[in-house]
């Protein structure tokens, strides 16, 4: 049997700033207390919210420093405290934090785990949670079903391309808004690209071949309010990126009603993934060393699909992605 870890390494920061103020620091990991299991964090997800309470353009529901980053994560089970069933030591799992993920082990408590099934690829499974139970609350809310014309925004993105093919699986014809690079990227997930700028209402409705739109998801946050008039989209069926905003928040709180919340629309997510209802894209793979350069990576807004930080790569050399290629052509 491995010995227990007692010391984790994991990203804190001492003052709101940018991915510059993150510092890799050492600790004492204590035992897992009665309902908690120790995990060693194999990947871990990086996000626009996690960036906005690092710089203070959200409010921390944390009070002391320094606090620490990171709420997404995968890993394997390492140390369980006694109450625990259901995990057991070797376990894959998919978790999340209100803080804390972007470590070398966490503790965890159970009611914030699931399992990680072998089909879903640990890349894939330490971004799951933010992007994928943002998706499914807010297509819930909006019972996106078979007979509707949904148009989505960033659709390209992390969230935007959750959101659209789980739609789809649902059903819903999408239409998806974003810049022509990612108009092959979204036709291969049978999204129906249009491009941002002047004129979109109008090619909108021709991609929508007539039928009216049913309701609108706007990741962007420009074009949704105006939108909303100029194609009739009915009443309470529309979702802002401020509402976005807020159910991300919701799913970082940390009170048990919130935790059980995330957690069950982690599992349902992770069963969808499981089922390929949808692929997520991972278009940035870094070290955990590296997180400064992720975040500068993500900070670009052109990512598609998610970016993940890897406590063990098998290579720390760096290779151009597509969008790099892209953009220097």
């Amino acid at each position: 049997m491995s010995k227990k870890p007692t010391r984790t390494e994991v990203f804190e920061y001492d003052a709101v700033g940018e991915a510059d103020v993150l510092q890799l620091r050492t600790h004492e990991l204590p035992p897992p207390s009665a309902r908690e299991v120790t995990v060693e964090v194999i990947t871990a997800g990086i996000s626009h919210i996690d960036g906005f309470l690092r710089t203070g353009h959200e409010s921390s529901w944390e009070e002391d420093w320094p606090r620490r980053s990171g709420s997404e994560f995968a890993g394997v089970v390492v140390a369980r405290g006694a109450d625990v069933t259901g995990f057991s030591v070797g376990s894959d799992v998919i978790g999340h934090l209100s803080s804390g993920a972007h470590a070398t082990y966490v503790n965890v408590p159970i009611e914030a785990l699931v399992a990680k099934p072998r089909e879903v690829t640990w890349e894939t499974a330490g971004g799951l949670y933010l992007a994928g139970a943002t998706a499914l609350a807010i297509l819930d809310d909006l019972r996106i079903g078979p007979g509707d014309t949904v148009v989505i925004s960033a659709a390209a993105g992390g969230v935007g391309s959750i959101e659209a093919q789980v739609a789809k699986h649902l059903g819903a014809t999408v239409i998806g808004t974003c810049g022509e690079r990612n108009f092959d990227y979204l036709r291969q997930l049978g999204i129906k690209p249009v491009k941002y700028g002047e004129g979109i209402d109008e090619r909108i409705r021709r991609a929508a071949g007539g039928r009216p739109v049913t309701a609108m998801i706007d990741n962007f946050g420009k074009d949704g309010s105006r939108l909303l008039a100029e194609l009739s989209i009915p009443e309470g069926r529309y979702r802002s990126s401020a509402d976005r905003r807020d159910v991300e928040l919701d799913l970082l709180k940390n009170d048990p009603e919130s935790v059980a919340r995330g957690t069950d629309l982690l599992r349902r997510v992770v069963e969808l993934a499981r089922k390929r209802a949808f692929t997520l894209l991972i278009s940035g793979f870094y070290p955990l060393a590296e997180i400064a350069q992720a975040y500068d990576d993500l900070g670009r807004l052109h990512a598609r699909g998610k970016i993940i930080l890897a406590t063990h790569p098998v290579t720390t050399s760096r290779t151009p992605n597509a969008r790099d290629i892209h953009e220097a052509g």
